[in-house]
């Protein structure tokens, strides 16, 4: 088990138990760079824009064609009621036709601005999962052991779908409505002056309004993308610790923590949603406001002569077009808040302090010899926290080192520091002589295997998952290796033998077979130093028998360091190193231990003490 972790908040890094998030902390900075990654794209957002305005000129076009037709038609009831003429229906027809053929027209630009932003924004989102998927690579442990697993993955999962549907909706609207408002306008006033003043007084109004729900809307929307990340992240906890919290009776704990963030979220949601939700009723109620004045005032107009019938009918046909816009643009500015409460979540990932993967001029090595010094070294997870203190030891290429101690003692986070998951405070870890500091990370790890008491296994074949080690492996050489960890023939008796399917969570084999496959993973991988972290202390005596046998195999050879609780397994370890308070107390073998009397002599003894009746 690993020691000296830092403790991962439970719930996910949201602000905290139904603290307020007031806004994105940086709006202005979020959006200009979605807009850098929309500037990769220069070419189609200019057609979508193109063909967004050529749509909305044509449909605002539409009123102003058909006023002509019902103008036609009112005139030629008065004519026929004089008895001077009559309708003229095959201009009427063709004025109609006109008209239609402009709407589809602006439907088939609207369509293709919609697909063409679509794709866009599809682009956009996958070019996101892919550098998310690329940093994660590239992220110190220090940051996935400070989180839940949920909450990494609501970025990926949640924040990028979030941004995806808000970035293709808003940026059309925004063209279209902004458009839409400008030509309504200029139609407005080529048709009256006297009423596009009074239909632009709902204009401030709205604006007005629309600002108001937004300031109070922003804060919920943030809110409600920070704990959907805090709820994933409580539901993968829960459920994958399921049997544990049955155990231990926690359900009714674990459903309380869930309801009160889940009520947090459900506030916030619920708060955001139906701020949003009033826009488009408020519009409605100010446009109403604006028909009716343009009604009796354009009815005025008509009685006396100044404007036509026709007229008045495309003036209130467009008075509704203005509100629509109107209220499509608070729409996008919700979508704007929604968009940049996502956005800034995936950017927080993607500008966190990355582990520098190479180095100038690095050490390159194809297969190290296995020589490792630990020279002096000192750690600490936090610079006023040093767990390790000085230490220091020397390992020869093919030496078996066995470290022990207490829990807490520092064992496992040496071996963490080997690997490179953490640098050292000070001191140095050499191997071949070469400090690892000079060496770039893949090339380090490739002359490093593990075999962990946590085995991780993938949902997929036994022999994907054997192969894992090395990929370019043949069956031949997989049987090999699972025949040097003694599992070859479990596997032979399963269902399918190597081609069966493990489910996600492996639990369709037990935990000593699920360890076997792990150790003939790493004798495929064939890495000249070994790392074998409680490999064995989680499963029974006579499975234990086998597993180290199968890890003698491995071990053959190879610099190994071998972490474990149960010492009669180390017992024959060319160098066993006693570690107490993060510095080795005691180091040789297993005899001249016991024979010192000392800190390991207490412990091994300690194991097999005989307690009277």
């Amino acid at each position: 088990m690993a020691e000296h972790k830092q403790n991962r908040p439970r719930g996910g890094r949201g602000p905290g138990h139904g603290a307020p998030v007031e806004k994105a902390k940086d709006f202005k900075g979020t959006l200009k760079k979605l807009i850098s990654y929309i500037g990769a794209y220069k070419i189609p957002v200019f057609f979508v824009m193109i063909f967004a305005i050529a749509s909305t000129v044509f449909n605002i076009w539409g009123p102003k064609i058909l006023s002509q037709a019902i103008t036609e038609l009112f005139n030629g009831l008065i004519k026929k009621y004089q008895g001077t003429g009559g309708i003229d229906f095959d201009k009427i027809g063709g004025i109609l036709l006109f008209m239609l053929g402009l709407y589809l027209v602006a439907s088939a630009f609207g369509i293709i601005q919609g697909w063409i932003m679509s794709t866009i924004s599809q682009k956009i989102t996958y070019r996101m999962r892919k550098e998310i998927s690329e940093k994660i690579n590239r992220m110190p442990m220090n940051y996935f052991e400070s989180r839940t697993t949920g909450e990494v993955l609501s970025r990926i999962t949640n924040d990028v779908d979030t941004l995806g549907q808000s970035l293709n909706q808003s940026i059309t609207q925004l063209i279209t409505s902004v458009f839409t408002i400008i030509g309504v306008i200029v139609m407005m006033l080529s048709i009256s002056v006297q009423m596009t003043g009074i239909a632009i007084l709902i204009v401030p109004i709205s604006m007005l309004l629309i600002m108001v729900v937004v300031k109070n809307s922003q804060k919920y929307f943030k809110t409600q993308q920070e704990y959907l990340g805090v709820i994933n992240g409580k539901v993968e906890e829960t459920i994958g610790g399921y049997n544990i919290v049955r155990l231990f009776n926690d359900e009714e704990n674990s459903l309380k923590e869930f309801k009160t963030q889940n009520d947090v979220l459900f506030k916030s949601a619920w708060k955001s949603q139906f701020l949003s939700g009033l826009m488009q009723p408020i519009m409605n109620f100010v446009g109403n406001l604006g028909y009716v004045a343009v009604a009796i005032f354009g009815g005025i107009l008509a009685y006396n002569g100044t404007i036509t019938v026709g007229d008045i009918q495309a003036f209130i046909q467009y008075v509704r077009n203005l509100t629509q816009p109107i209220a499509q643009l608070a729409q996008v500015s919700n979508l704007l808040q929604s968009m940049a409460a996502a956005a800034e979540r995936v950017f927080e990932f993607l500008e966190e302090d990355e582990e520098a993967q190479t180095v100038p001029n690095p050490v390159k090595i194809d297969k190290a010899k296995g020589m490792v010094d630990f020279e002096h070294v000192r750690f600490g997870y936090t610079p006023d926290k040093i767990i390790i203190n000085d230490f220091s030891s020397h390992v020869d290429p093919g030496q078996t080192v066995a470290i022990v101690g207490p829990t807490g003692a520092g064992k496992t986070t040496m071996v963490k520091l080997l690997m490179r998951f953490y640098d050292v405070t000070s001191g140095a870890i050499k191997i071949d002589g070469h400090n690892i500091k000079d060496f770039n990370r893949a090339d380090l790890r490739k002359n490093i295997g593990m075999v962990l008491q946590d085995t991780w296994l993938f949902k997929g074949t036994i022999m994907e998952n054997l192969r894992y080690g090395r990929l370019d492996a043949t069956d031949e050489e997989v049987y090999e290796a699972a025949k040097a960890a003694h599992v070859h023939h479990f596997i032979q008796t399963l269902p399918g033998g190597y081609n069966m399917e493990l489910n996600e969570e492996s639990s369709n084999i037990s935990q000593g077979q699920k360890q076997l496959l792990t150790i003939a993973r790493a004798i495929l991988a064939d890495k000249p130093i070994l790392i074998l972290d409680e490999a064995t202390s989680s499963v029974d005596t006579r499975t234990e028998g086998l597993i180290q046998g199968a890890m003698n195999n491995l071990m053959a050879g190879r610099t190994s360091f071998v972490i474990a609780h149960r010492l009669s397994t180390i017992k024959d370890a060319d160098k066993i190193l006693y570690m107490q308070d993060g510095d080795i107390k005691e180091q040789g073998t297993h005899e001249e231990l016991l024979a010192q009397g000392g800190y390991y002599a207490s412990l091994y003894n300690s194991q097999f003490e005989e307690l009277d009746e």
